[in-house]
This record gives C-alpha cells, structure tokens and sequence, in this order.
C-alpha cells in the first residue's frame, strides 16, 4: 500500500467555526492522504474531528486554512461550480441514514446517480456487487436496514468514484447486519480499487483497514498499519 499514488492528501487543514464570540477550532492542522485502493479507518471520540475532516476530504465544505488535493489539483482553489463537479464525477458518499427516494425502486434510487455520470456502472450492476442482484424491483420500505444500505453503497459506487467516503455507515444496524454492511464495502474497495474512509465509533472495525487514524482535539494523534485486514466476519462488535 505504500507505494500507491495519492488520490486525496490535506496540508496542515484546519476547520474553525464561530458561533458569535465563540471559536471551535474542529481540526488543528491535520496532514494526511489517502492512497489508490486503500481502505483507511477514522477512529476518534465525538466532536474529535472526524466529521468534520471527511466532509473537507469530499468537498462539502473547505477548511479555514491549509491546502487540500485531489491529485495534483488543488482543491482549495477551486469554484463552487467545480467542487460541485469533483463531488458529482470522483466522490460517493455514504451515510449513516440511507438517504434513499422511497416511492422509486432499488434499481431507480441507483439510476439517479448513474443517469447524470458519465460512465457509470449499470444499476443492476451496481446493485449486483452490493449482493442485491434479486431486490432490484423492491421498494426501500421492503427491505431491511441492512439491504437499504447496501443500495445506498451500490448508488454511490455506481458513478464509478475514486474516492468513497462513509460516516458511521454501520452505526444504525446490529452487528450481523452491520458485518454484511462491511463486507460489501471492503468487497468494492477490493474489487474497483477505490479509495476508502470510513468514519465509526467501533474500535473492532478499524481491524479491516489497510491503515487507522486515530482523531482527538481536532487532530491526528497516532496511525497503525494492519499488514493483514481481517475479513469483516471475524470483527468483535
């Protein structure tokens, strides 16, 4: 992993906020980058930055200082317009909560993505690889937790993206729902190469990654390579 290209790397970021008088200083001069087919795991308490940090990974917000590349592109220079285009051709974002149309179809909600990228997987294909090639016709009050987000990751991955991006993408599903969950997202970063964080608050999950970044105070505290990601099955939940 060490000798793969950086598809995203941040210079010394910092995020603050204000609230009147009041700053809130969410990250403290973070450097870090995110390599080709790399899976990285963000582990830190609430309100270490986590959040915060993988929003300006995915250009949904900038920092207050610091730099941020994509490639050799600097994002920090860039447009609204052009953000908004990283974010719609490189970025797939997975959230906590499904965020999925409920009056259209597996099949449909992934169609939104793939009808506006250019050169996007099919739906069905998408949907195949997340292991839900039978509840492509299914509506998302028909199925369960963990199959909705599973079609929330074949909606993301389905625009072919170098980057995904996840926020506590297991933190509304027990532990065999969450472990399918994993495995479907370690399954993409295997299978397309695409360069993955995950945001959680489970210490047992950082076990899958290529490498873990541990936040705290708005700031990287240490990192750990596992040379050997174990499957998802084998996590203690």
């Amino acid at each position: 992993m060490t000798q793969a290209k950086p598809v995203l790397r941040t210079e010394a970021v910092t995020r603050v906020y204000r609230t009147g008088s009041v700053e809130v200083h969410a990250l403290r001069g973070v450097t870090m980058g995110l390599d080709e087919g790399e899976m990285v795991v963000l582990l830190g308490a609430s309100g270490s930055g986590k959040s915060t940090l993988l929003n300006i990974l995915g250009a949904l917000d900038l920092p207050s200082t610091g730099r941020v590349f994509f490639r050799d592109r600097e994002l920090t220079r860039a447009s609204d317009r052009e953000l908004t285009q990283f974010r719609r051709e490189h970025v797939g974002f997975v959230f906590q909560f499904y965020n999925l149309m409920p009056a259209l179809t597996a099949r449909e909600n992934v169609a939104l993505v793939t009808e506006i990228s250019e050169n996007p997987m099919r739906p069905e294909e998408a949907l195949e690889r997340v292991g839900l090639g039978h509840r492509l016709d299914h509506f998302p009050a028909e199925l369960s937790g963990g199959e909705q987000q599973r079609v929330a990751i074949a909606r993301a991955i389905a625009k072919r993206p170098e980057l995904l991006l996840c926020d506590e993408p297991t933190g509304a599903l027990d532990s065999q729902t969450g472990i399918t969950v994993l495995e479907a997202l370690q399954q993409v970063n295997r299978d397309l190469g695409t360069a993955t964080a995950i945001i959680t608050h489970n210490a047992g999950i950082r076990k899958i990654a290529h490498r873990v970044i541990y936040l705290a105070d708005g700031q990287i505290a240490r990192e750990e390579i596992n040379e050997t990601p174990i499957p998802p099955s084998e996590v203690t939940w």
